[in-house]
């Protein structure tokens, strides 16, 4: 395995349970997977390609990450990759369906994945290996919960139960029990690794009000080592920063939400990854997948309503093992924010209420494939996610008065776990003792070793994280006769 890690990965070596969990699927075992983010956990299903016959099927919740995941393997020199989603145009799909034994890899959506169309071409291949990345979506109890990771399971026992590799790196021992049941695990092989990365120093900064807030910011901002990501959970906020910043940095910030189109998203993800931007004002719907080694900051401006969430956003800083510092700002009114942002996640009465009366009109033979047909008639305020769990609810339920009554169960239920989440969140943010060792402990875990820049509670030396040469603005108006002088003299 050395020498195929050599020579198609060009590592001298394994990162931390990379090989365990390598060996382990390459006999055959369903795998569970948990390691920390930014260790490498896509070379525990790329590197077996190259051992077992047949093809790698990997699950993969986002497109702009298949996207990505796609790039990285082609850059490497591997051309037979290839991801089935709505990017692809006719041609393009029509392409990959009849050359489908060519590829090594194959990537596809789990939405995808339930296309009768697709099933049917994946059903003629060797799975060698069936990959779900980003596992805890399946859970209920996983901060990142999607309806449609609920179908993988019957899928992959339609495709003949491959050898199944779970990845995640979050994931609570109740969420990893919801792994296995869904995907009907045969007694999987676990590895699960610490979550500490212990290069990244943990810092939360208590602000008065919001005003305190920007100007604290703006004080990290410029003083901190680059490139770093900050973190909103307002789309609008996240652009009026990015627009404010680049007056200061001259057009090196960009904003990315989901309200961007997905080829601008991509283009702004490969601007960050080779060095042409060196701050991005984020929502959530950044960072997975983008593999940039040295992210030197990450700023919550707000808080993220769940640790799982928290510890996933700042391990996209220091993955090439230097120095490197989360930032959290935190105001007590925060907290309004982030209950109002779970209320809207999720359908409210009304919606369940129009939605009904939506599909009541439908002809019956639309009603297979709900969500193209609704997104014709549903308003804008619906979310896809709040229209994929209310079709995934209406499809399971036998009567219209079951429908409503289960899925506001589930509304209820979801709104009160996640509220509790939320709460964790806060009282890790309010505690007075040791930051690592409280979200080490939240994950079963403890701490075992001393850092001297451990969190702003233990102690920290901020200036090991800021840049050590201040940019002088009035370089900027000399010309260029005048900046050689300064240079050579």
């Amino acid at each position: 395995m050395d020498v195929l890690l050599k020579n198609h990965f060009f590592h001298q070596s394994f990162r931390q349970g990379q090989e365990e969990v390598i060996r382990s699927v390459i006999n055959g075992r369903d795998t569970i997977a948990m390691l920390p983010t930014g260790t490498g956990k896509s070379l525990c299903y790329q590197l077996p390609a190259y051992i077992l016959e047949g093809t790698i099927l990997i699950i993969s919740p986002l497109l702009s990450l298949m996207q990505d995941q796609v790039e990285q393997i082609k850059a490497r020199g591997e051309k037979r990759v290839a991801a089935i989603n709505s990017f692809l145009d006719y041609e393009e799909k029509q392409f990959i369906i009849k050359n489908i034994h060519y590829f090594r890899y194959i990537y596809v959506s789990p939405e995808m994945l339930t296309n009768n169309w697709i099933y049917h071409t994946l059903s003629k291949l060797k799975i060698a290996l069936f990959v779900v990345d980003e596992a805890h979506c399946i859970s209920q109890w996983g901060y990142d919960f999607r309806p449609d990771y609920l179908e993988i399971g019957k899928m992959r026992k339609r495709l003949g139960n491959p050898p199944t590799l779970a990845l995640t790196a979050t994931a609570r021992k109740e969420v990893r029990e919801d792994i296995k049941h869904y995907l009907f695990m045969n007694n999987p092989k676990e590895y699960v690794y610490s979550v500490d990365r212990p290069n990244i120093a943990l810092h939360v900064e208590k602000v008065a009000n919001q005003n305190s807030k920007k100007e604290k910011l703006m004080e990290l901002v410029k003083q901190l080592k680059k490139p770093g990501i900050i973190y909103f959970s307002s789309k609008k906020m996240a652009d009026d920063w990015a627009t404010q910043l680049n007056s200061i940095f001259q057009g090196k910030v960009a904003a990315y939400h989901a309200n961007i189109p997905q080829q601008e998203r991509i283009l702004l993800q490969q601007q960050f990854l080779y060095n042409k931007l060196d701050i991005i004002c984020a929502t959530s719907a950044f960072g997975m997948g983008v593999n940039k080694e040295n992210i030197r900051f990450i700023i919550h401006y707000h808080a993220p309503t769940q640790v799982e969430s928290y510890l996933q956003e700042i391990g996209r800083a220091g993955r090439d093992g230097q120095d490197s510092i989360a930032v959290l700002l935190f105001a007590e009114d925060d907290i309004y924010l982030q209950k109002q942002l779970i209320q809207m996640e999720l359908p409210s009465e009304s919606q369940v209420d129009y939605f009904i009366s939506i599909v009541d009109k439908l002809d019956s033979s639309n009603k297979f494939d709900l969500l193209p047909h609704l997104q014709q008639f549903i308003p804008e305020p619906f979310s896809e996610v709040q229209l994929r769990i209310l079709i995934k609810f209406y499809n399971q339920s036998v009567t219209i008065t079951k429908f409503k009554e289960e899925i506001l169960q589930f509304i209820q239920m979801r709104i009160r776990h996640k509220t509790n989440k939320l709460y964790e969140m806060i009282d890790w943010i309010h505690s007075s003792t040791c930051r690592r060792e409280n979200l080490l402990r939240y994950f079963q875990e403890s701490k075992t070793i001393e850092l001297i820049n451990c969190c702003d509670i233990c102690g920290l030396n901020m200036e090991r994280y800021l840049e050590t040469e201040k940019h002088d603005a009035t370089n900027d108006k000399l010309n260029w006769k005048e900046r050689l002088q300064q240079i050579f003299t």
